[in-house]
């Protein structure tokens, strides 16, 4: 604007002198007045042109000038890109790289060759390539700094104009993190091989206790009884194996939504206890309930919390019987951000769990004790179960435990506006 102000201010004293030399050759002299108006239009565009001269020029500095893709325009685009991208010029410059781009590789520099601050032998390849080839090339990478990432990088060629008229390149970098689809690629891969394996032994339980049965133990009713009984449990396992396949996958399906129908926890308790009672009785368990005299109503899906508190108890009663109790109580609480909850514990006094398994036994297909836990029955799919039922109550799961001093599992519920205590 100090510019604008100071050149229009030259160009009116130019004018305005020039008008009065003029007007004054014109009244006293012997210059008539058609030609000092020729010459006074002479002047002002004498005046105007240096104005034209200094607008193309910075019209060619910003457009099509030498390098037409340094442009603040330009450098906009690559700005707002969301993932890294650095825009390269044909020889392998940095002309410009964004925010994302600047955290992937801080080394980078503008008007310095890529390949200093990405050292990956896989980009340098991919680079160089698409220079030679003018063609897009893509390529994944192992990055780690600062944490171990799958990166996927795509190098187009872009097509720019030069300011002669001509065409050359640039090159556009862009990053992709496929670490996420990695991790879900291979708990894919570990589920279908947990999965096939946890039914593959059952199975082959059965097929060779069949064919001992067609064949040496034809005609022994004593093996026949046992080797029924083994065949029995085995077809349990497979049964609850992929009961609580189907449940976990339905759960997964709906996670989205959440549960609004109300329902009594306090009754969905007692009906599990009773239900366990003869299992608690096998184990020489005995269950402690602590639980209000009045309804304590929560939104959730009465089939799914049935399968929730089952699980907590049943694993209670399983591999805590050591204690010869198992504790069932209700509280209400406040979560850390003071929100009203509900809180359901299931308490054991067995042998506990070590602090080094804790932040894994959500896990699906994770045990502490493997051997333990198929001669319990258990198909490792439980508390997996139970932290995907509380997620799509919107709740959570809290493990605590002491070797030799048994574990509680808590569940906690958002408290709704109708929840009552004593």
């Amino acid at each position: 604007m100090a510019q604008w102000s100071e050149r229009l201010r030259r160009a009116a004293i130019i004018l305005v002198a020039g008008a009065l030399a003029l007007g004054a050759l014109v009244v006293f002299g012997d210059v008539s007045f058609p030609r000092a108006l020729a010459v006074f239009v002479c002047l002002v565009a004498g005046a105007l042109i240096p104005w034209q001269l200094h607008d193309a020029e910075q019209a060619r500095g910003e457009g099509i000038g030498t390098a037409p893709v340094e442009t603040p325009v330009v450098r906009a685009v690559v700005e707002g890109m969301p993932d890294p991208a650095v825009l390269l010029d044909r020889a392998g410059r940095v002309l410009h790289f964004n925010t994302a781009a600047g955290q992937l590789a801080p080394a980078l520099r503008k008007g310095e060759l890529a390949q200093f601050a990405l050292r990956s032998p896989e980009i340098i390849t991919a680079l160089r390539q698409a220079i030679a080839s003018a063609e897009p090339k893509r390529t994944t990478y192992l990055d780690h700094v600062p944490v171990d990432r799958w990166m996927e990088l795509i190098v187009t060629p872009i097509a720019v104009p030069t300011a002669f008229g001509g065409s050359d390149y640039c090159m556009l970098m862009t990053f992709h993190d496929q670490t996420p689809l990695r991790r879900v690629e291979e708990m894919r891969a570990d589920f279908v091989a947990n999965a096939s394996h946890e039914l593959r032994t059952p199975l082959a339980a059965l097929s060779g206790f069949i064919d001992t049965l067609q064949g040496p133990a034809r005609e022994d009713a004593k093996a026949r009884e046992r080797f029924l009984a083994i065949m029995h449990a085995q077809a349990t396992r497979m049964a609850r194996l992929i009961d609580d396949l189907l449940s976990l996958s339905r759960v997964e399906l709906s996670a989205h939504v959440r549960p609004d129908t109300s329902v009594d926890i306090v009754t969905i308790i007692r009906q599990v206890v009773d239900g366990l009672e003869s299992l608690a009785k096998e184990r020489q368990v005995a269950i402690e309930i602590d639980l209000p005299t009045l309804p304590v109503t929560i939104a959730g899906d009465r089939e799914e919390l049935l399968r929730l508190f089952e699980n907590l108890i049943e694993n209670a009663l399983k591999y805590g019987a050591s204690g010869g109790r198992v504790i069932v109580s209700l509280v209400m609480a406040n979560s850390t951000d003071g929100t009203p909850e509900v809180r359901v514990m299931v308490r054991d006094f067995g042998p506990g769990i070590a602090p080094e398994h804790l932040p894994r036994l959500t896990e699906r297909f994770y045990r502490v004790d493997v051997g333990d836990s198929r001669n319990q029955g258990g198909t490792g799919l439980g508390l997996s179960l139970v932290k995907h039922i509380l997620n799509r109550h919107r709740g959570r799961l809290l493990i605590e435990s002491v070797l030799k001093k048994g574990a509680t599992f808590t569940a906690c519920f958002p408290q709704t506006k109708t929840t009552q205590n004593t």
